[in-house]
């Protein structure tokens, strides 16, 4: 018994030598890094900065890979199934470890099925609507929805995004009847916006604040608690009438779970000096994010508390999980 004890403790140091070795040399290959939502947005824009940036700094590509569909659920499927050599991470964010588990009975578990390696930005929702709606602020929006009930439809990145959960919950709080229109991704939303097929949104700050900007769209209130640095003459929907008014995106890189400790230390520093690199983190900011970079632990704290308020919020309004 002595013996096969021993032998155990050596083949377990041994492998937590090769593991740290692994690590160190870390990577060996090109890395796929998925990004849960169709390219264009927000969420895509986040990605494909901190890939381009991963791949300049450790010497191997870091390629894009878009799997969107059914609020991110899909690409996390895929990488909750991946093997844990670090070859495969993705960037999840609100919907496909936030919102999705409060809807949806899904093949995956948010935090269990996943390492965490940093939350690395949040970002408010911009609520736009296209200049043929006679509204300019979000008092009068209330008020010309309440006037045509039914008739008034917003888009989404899809069923159970974040703009879908903003539409629901302005919903919810203004007593208005606006008609959810799903697409894949924001980018695909806001293009029937632009075009006027459709009334308003509540995108991404990134991908909807240059069309603002512009004057392609008008920009009514972010959604967070507190107005965006990059456009503070633009109320928040809290301080224009529904009061406590919170749907702020984040996102995150998370491996397949199970990976090893050493693995996981490796990738939480390189992601970290990725996106706060000073070109990175500027480039990122004048998009509307603002940069973070969490420990593992605390992405996975962050995450059991955003299931728990998307799940309270979820019974609140009413909305029955499917």
């Amino acid at each position: 018994m002595k013996r096969a004890r021993a032998i155990v403790a050596v083949l377990t140091a041994l492998w937590a030598i090769n593991a740290v070795a692994q690590s160190e040399r870390y990577p060996l290959k090109p890395v796929r890094l998925i990004i849960p939502v169709a390219p264009g947005g927000g969420t895509d824009f986040l990605g494909r900065l901190l890939a381009q940036k991963l791949t300049d700094n450790l010497g191997q590509p870091f390629v894009v890979d878009n799997r969107s569909g059914a609020g991110g659920s899909i690409g996390a499927l895929a990488v909750a199934k991946a093997d844990a050599d670090g070859y495969t991470l993705i960037l999840g964010y609100t919907a496909s470890h936030g919102i999705n588990p409060a809807l949806s009975k899904l093949p995956y578990d948010p935090v269990t099925d996943f390492s965490p390696i940093s939350l690395i930005a949040t970002a408010p929702n911009l609520l736009v609507v296209h200049p043929a709606v006679p509204v300019k602020s979000v008092q009068e929006l209330i008020a010309y929805a309440k006037a045509r009930p039914g008739q008034l439809r917003y888009a989404s990145a899809g069923s159970g995004s974040a703009p879908h959960m903003s539409g629901e919950l302005f919903n919810y709080m203004a007593g208005t009847t606006m008609i959810h229109v799903p697409y894949k991704g924001n980018g695909p939303a806001l293009t029937d916006l632009l075009g006027g097929h459709i009334e308003l949104t509540f995108a991404s700050m990134p991908s909807a604040m240059p069309h603002g900007k512009s004057g392609r769209l008008r920009m009514l209130a972010v959604t967070g608690l507190k107005r965006a640095p990059q456009l503070p003459e633009i109320p928040t929907v809290s301080e224009s009438g529904l009061k406590g008014f919170n749907t702020d995106q984040w996102y995150g890189v998370l491996a397949p779970p199970r990976a090893a400790a050493a693995l996981v230390t490796k990738l939480h520093k390189e992601v970290v000096a990725a996106i706060k690199n000073p070109e990175v983190t500027a480039r990122a900011e004048a998009q509307g994010f603002d940069v973070l970079g969490s420990t593992p632990a605390e992405f996975a704290a962050h995450i059991r508390a955003e299931v728990t308020k998307w799940t309270k919020l979820v019974k609140d309004i009413g909305i029955k999980p499917e």
